[in-house]
């Protein structure tokens, strides 16, 4: 059966939208409500794989030939007391037992966009399944696991070290760490060295603080399998260039570029500058910090994870200092860049300032380019120009200009980048230009209605503006930041209390540097008045009218400025956007929201839906521009309190997506063993997207005809027959004047045309078999239209029927097309000419007023002239220029920058 209804779609039962699987035992207890459609899926989902115990699913790579690899993060280990154990209360059978990355021997993808090339893995019923990695046929080989000897014995994969060779470890040095050294492998891209795709070299993310990035030699041998060349393997962190850039933290996610090269995201959660939803201007207008500051203003205070604890003494209420456990890790940060040790307590981290080397905190949190990929030694290079968050993963598409990041964290961003020119094209990356911009949700749909009750994710979709920050260079924003690069820990005490080097550092001098930042901030960064500055010129003035000395803020404080304007920095937990290498107009962004809650779910801001814990995954069709405006939900997860019958088969968390070439999604789970789920393991899942029939658009002139084609974008299983419906919305405006079908089709039925002209309906076999396993844009209908009268229609198509070569119903999600119909020519043209309106460039605006066939100033005159005549007034959808909904002056105005 064929769903006419993606809304009916996602409202569809779990069963039959995500197959069945075995109750078990009900394990989690959170107060949440049933959210309509959760879970859901529009299309098809299917287990693939499952880690051990307390492992995420990370880093999917698939490569030339169709194989899997991936990374086994943070599996339980127990206590070992070496300064790498990861805890855990089961254990993991050996090797899943310590992290590393491993791929499935004999496995393959066809690249046939149909899920029918593997056999789903049932749920692990036993603590046996349970500890392992596994697959329904395939074994999960260990290709290189963390802390295995490299160089010649002198290091460790995933370890980094200070500049004499002294691993950074808790064995080795008192303080805090952001995981257990190389415990945690995130991303992997494979970059090849042969046409072949079966040598070269695997990047590999190890999100820890000091973080790390490390290049192995892998081979394909004869018989299929991968090896690894340990010995030549490379702990990037450890070599100079990285070094010299301040090296790196918290390394999450990343891509491989349209060029060929590597990025690795820094997930640097500790750039929160206020918590939440709050504003800096918040602080500025309340006089104090009290209940609103953030971690980062406490970055270079001496040992200062612990500033959470601390401030729940100073102040009765306390409050949750967003961020600040992702300050751990920082003082080791400083260790590797060479500062020397302070004298540390007994098993404790005191708090002796660092003097010497410290970390600048705004060279943190950025996307990480390994460029010359193949040379003895990669060349990093950091584009701060992209802006400072906690990226989890960025999205370079198919103009080698658009880049699309997610923030990891509660109240983060979505941010787009889009360079002046080809990334890839600048001599000297340094000098890479362009935009910095931030999303505005603006549809109506995901606010709370007039009766207070809200909107399911499962059935709203996103629409986006995007307010642009600010424009800069690579080297602009570098210089910049090296401007706080010698602040250190003796900083943060000097401008905040009365202590001076040399003094003691007392609990009553650092209370009294804390209170004094709390209040007023930290005096060794950017201010708090210069971000809401910053935000007053932007008002007045727009992105590029503020004073040359604040340009830096959106680029350094992404997230404060951003705020400041309005965007909506509400998503909690963006982790996962990928498209299709090089991606191009109609292709699909995947955005993956681990969870749908807290500042998305509540009664404030831009996004104010039903909770679903499980999180969401959206698509994004990217334009003609490479931007996307409009986010749908095709996936969405199970609410935590939805029996095991429900959650155990349905895609919880997600984390990383992964578009493979042929248009299915790699989903990778982040659970944490939450839900009612009866096994505690994440998950991978690969999603089939349906099929797309597609109903063009068109602008025409009325009494003018043109074409508009229905067309299938996937048929994974070929396609045997069906039948068709094309219905126009709004006759009065243009009606069906002819029909006829694609040229594949050579059985059929004549199609038929209503004699109002609002529908047509088709009926088809390919008897010929022309449309084939993974054909693709495939043209089933063309209907001529004819305009009528001014206006818009929508042209829908409908499916009652459609079957693919097995027999088995095509699951279809029918997209709407539209034809606006031109008003006729004004005052006859100029000269007389008597030609309609035309729209050069297809976007639905006839800016060709004189019928010419181009946008000239005479187009800008006659608009004028005639802008408050009939012809003009009541055909908005033509000529409303600033698209405001209505015609006005501006319209002129808008037209004339265009000429």
């Amino acid at each position: 059966m064929v769903n006419l209804n993606r809304r009916n779609l996602m409202k569809s039962t779990v069963a039959a939208a995500l197959g069945a699987s075995a109750v078990g035992v009900a394990s989690a207890d959170v107060d949440e409500t049933d959210t309509p459609g959760a879970p859901s899926v529009l299309g098809d989902l299917k287990r693939f794989s499952h880690t051990s115990f307390g492992a995420e699913v990370t880093g999917p790579f698939v490569f030339q030939n169709g194989g899997l690899l991936y990374s086994l993060q943070h599996p339980s280990t127990g206590t070992r007391g070496d300064g790498f154990s990861n805890g855990g209360a089961k254990a993991n059978q050996p090797p899943y037992d310590r992290a590393g990355v491993g791929y499935f021997s004999g496995f393959a993808f066809k690249f046939d966009g149909d899920n029918d090339d593997f056999e789903e893995l049932g749920i692990p019923n036993t603590v046996e399944e349970q500890g392992q990695v596994r697959s329904a046929n395939h074994e999960f080989v260990m290709l290189a696991q963390a802390r295995e000897e490299i160089q010649g014995g002198d290091e460790r994969l995933g370890v980094t070290q200070t500049p004499d060779g002294t691993d950074v470890t808790q064995s080795t040095f008192e303080g805090t760490q952001y995981g257990g050294a190389a415990t945690n492998p995130d991303c992997n891209q494979f970059v090849p060295t042969d046409e072949e795709g079966t040598e070269g070299y695997l990047f590999t993310n190890w999100e820890n603080s000091p973080g790390n990035v490390t290049r192995v030699p892998i081979e394909m041998t004869g018989d299929g399998e991968w090896e690894a060349d340990l010995e030549n393997a490379l702990n990037l962190a450890n070599t100079e260039p990285l070094r010299e850039l301040g090296g790196t933290r918290i390394n999450c996610y990343g891509d491989l570029t349209p060029w060929g090269t590597m990025v690795s995201s820094e997930e640097n959660y500790a750039h929160t500058r206020v918590a939440l939803t709050n504003t800096v201007s918040d602080i500025v207008e309340a006089g104090s910090g009290e209940g609103l500051v953030a971690g980062c203003q406490f970055w270079n205070r001496p040992n200062p994870s612990s500033i959470g604890d601390a401030i729940g003494e100073y102040y009765d209420e306390g409050w949750n200092v967003q961020g600040y456990w992702a300050l751990t890790g920082v003082e080791f940060l400083a260790y590797y860049l060479g500062a020397a040790r302070v004298d540390q307590g007994e098993d404790a981290n005191t708090t002796e300032p660092i003097t010497d080397v410290y970390p600048n905190p705004y060279r943190y949190g950025y996307h990480v380019d390994f460029r010359e990929p193949a040379a003895e030694t990669p060349q990093p290079i950091k584009y701060y120009v992209m802006g400072r968050a906690s990226w989890e993963s960025p999205d370079f598409v198919g103009d080698r200009k658009t880049v699309y990041g997610c923030s990891d964290g509660d109240s983060k961003g979505i941010y787009k980048f889009v360079a002046d020119e080809p990334i890839d094209e600048y001599d000297d990356p340094m000098q890479v230009a362009g935009t910095l911009y931030a999303p505005k949700v603006t549809n109506d749909a995901a606010s709370v209605a007039d009766s207070g009750s809200r909107n399911s994710p499962a059935d709203t979709d996103l629409v986006f503006d995007w307010l642009p920050l600010g424009h800069a260079s690579n080297a602009e924003c570098e210089a910049w930041i090296a401007e706080y690069d010698d602040v250190t820990q003796a900083d943060y005490l000097e401008a905040h209390s009365e202590w001076s080097e040399g003094d003691e550092v007392t609990d009553e001098v650092l209370e009294a540097a804390d209170r004094t930042v709390v209040e007023a901030g930290n005096q060794n960064y950017i201010s708090n008045e210069e971000i809401v500055e910053w935000a007053e010129q932007y008002e007045a003035d727009g992105h590029d009218g503020v004073d040359e000395e604040l340009r830096k803020v959106p680029f350094l404080e992404t997230r404060a400025a951003a705020k400041e304007i309005g965007a909506t920095i509400e998503f909690n937990k963006a982790e996962g956007v990928d498209s299709v290498d090089e991606a191009g107009p109609g292709d699909f962004v995947y955005f993956g929201i681990s969870e749908f809650n807290d500042d998305m779910a509540n009664s404030e801001g831009d996004l104010q839906m039903e909770r679903v814990d499980g999180g969401v995954v959206y698509r994004a069709r990217l334009d003609e521009d490479y931007d996307v405006s409009r986010l749908e939900p095709v996936i969405v997860g199970p609410d935590f309190t939805d029996p095991a019958g429900d959650a155990n088969d349905s895609l919880r968390n997600i984390d990383n997506v992964y578009a493979m070439r042929d248009g299915r999604v790699i989903c990778c789970e982040d659970g944490f063993a939450e839900s009612n789920r009866s096994y505690p393991n994440d998950c991978l899942y690969v999603y089939e997207p349906p099929t797309n029939v597609q109903a063009g658009s068109l602008a025409v002139a009325q009494g003018e005809s043109g074409t508009v084609e229905i067309t299938a974008d996937s048929l994974p299983d070929g396609l045997s027959g069906g039948e068709l419906t094309v219905e126009l919305s709004n006759p009065e405006v243009a009606t069906i004047t002819d029909a006829s079908y694609g040229d594949a089709f050579s059985l059929t039925v004549p199609a038929t045309v209503e004699d109002d002209g609002s529908a047509a309906s088709f009926r088809f076999s390919d008897v010929d078999e022309e449309i084939q396993d993974g054909a693709t844009d495939v043209t089933l209908a063309t209907v001529e239209v004819e305009g009528q009268s001014g206006g818009t229609t929508d042209v829908v198509p409908g499916i009652p029927a459609l079957d693919d070569d097995d027999g088995d119903s095509v699951t279809v999600d029918a997209r709407r097309g539209v034809v606006v119909t031109g008003p006729p020519q004004l005052g006859g043209g100029p000269g007389g000419s008597g030609r309609p309106p035309t729209d050069p460039d297809g976007d639905g605006k006839f800016e060709d007023l004189n019928g010419n066939g181009r946008i000239d100033y005479d187009d800008v005159s006659l608009l004028f002239e005639h802008l408050e005549s009939d012809a003009v007034q009541l055909n908005v959808d033509a000529y409303d220029f600033n698209e405001n909904g209505e015609i006005d002056y501006d319209d002129v105005v808008e037209l004339y920058r265009e000429t």
